[in-house]
């Protein structure tokens, strides 16, 4: 029922600007956090940038100062604005939401729903 679309992939000379945008829809009318992860070739899949669904922002030490996150909780959107690209970001970037809730019992519990992800591509 959740679905979460990424767009705005692509290929870029280092240096340049990228913007990767999510669209999430479904059945979550309010998400938790939600973020932006990314995968290289033979590399582990990391956290890029996330925004807490009380606003907070965190980043990766490799992208601060160059990237910024967005995050439109009406239109439940996130965007991640990707400046002074490297050679090095070149990765699938992923989009990524958590939904909390608690049971009967008041047990928490959590679930995570991903992208399929949007290729970008930083040329050297």
């Amino acid at each position: 029922q959740v679905q979460l679309v990424e767009s705005g992939g692509g290929v870029v000379q280092a240096g340049g600007s990228l913007r990767v945008s999510c669209a999430a829809s479904g059945s979550i009318r309010r998400f938790g956090t939600m973020g932006w992860y990314r995968q290289a070739p033979g590399k582990d899949r990391e956290m890029v940038a996330t925004s807490s669904s009380g606003g907070s922002a965190d980043y990766a030490d490799s992208v601060k100062g160059r990237f910024t996150i967005s995050r439109d909780n009406a239109k439940n959107e996130v965007d991640l604005q990707m400046n002074n690209l490297k050679p090095e970001d070149t990765a699938v970037y992923y989009c990524k939401a958590d939904y909390v809730y608690t049971d009967s019992r008041g047990t928490y519990h959590r679930l995570d729903y991903w992208g399929k992800g949007t290729l970008v591509t930083v040329s050297s």
